[in-house]
């Protein structure tokens, strides 16, 4: 009987270390997940913040390629203008804006 009384003080202080050691890791781990969360959202922001930025200049650069187009066709067209005159031995008029 002694035995079994020396047995069980030792397992009990073995599950009372174990629980200790289980909430410590618990607390642990409630004070890290809140950093990981900021830390987290301070890469999303980040990331956010720089997708934004290469939108603003893919739109830049989309009005500016909106614009050298525009600029061609006008041009083609004054050409494509100036090419049926002289084929048809006309002098060109003046190009006319489209």
């Amino acid at each position: 009987m002694i035995r079994e009384a020396i047995g069980e003080n030792a397992l009990d202080q073995a599950a009372r270390r174990l629980e200790r050691a289980v909430t410590l890791l618990e607390q642990q781990q409630a004070q890290r997940v809140p950093s990981a969360e900021a830390e987290t959202d301070a890469a999303f922001a980040q990331d956010r913040a720089a997708l934004a930025a290469e939108l603003d200049q893919a739109r830049a650069r989309e009005r500016q390629l909106e614009e050298a187009g525009a600029e061609a066709s006008a041009a083609l067209g004054r050409a494509i203008t100036e090419i049926r005159a002289a084929l048809d031995g006309q002098t060109p008029s003046e190009p006319t804006e489209a």
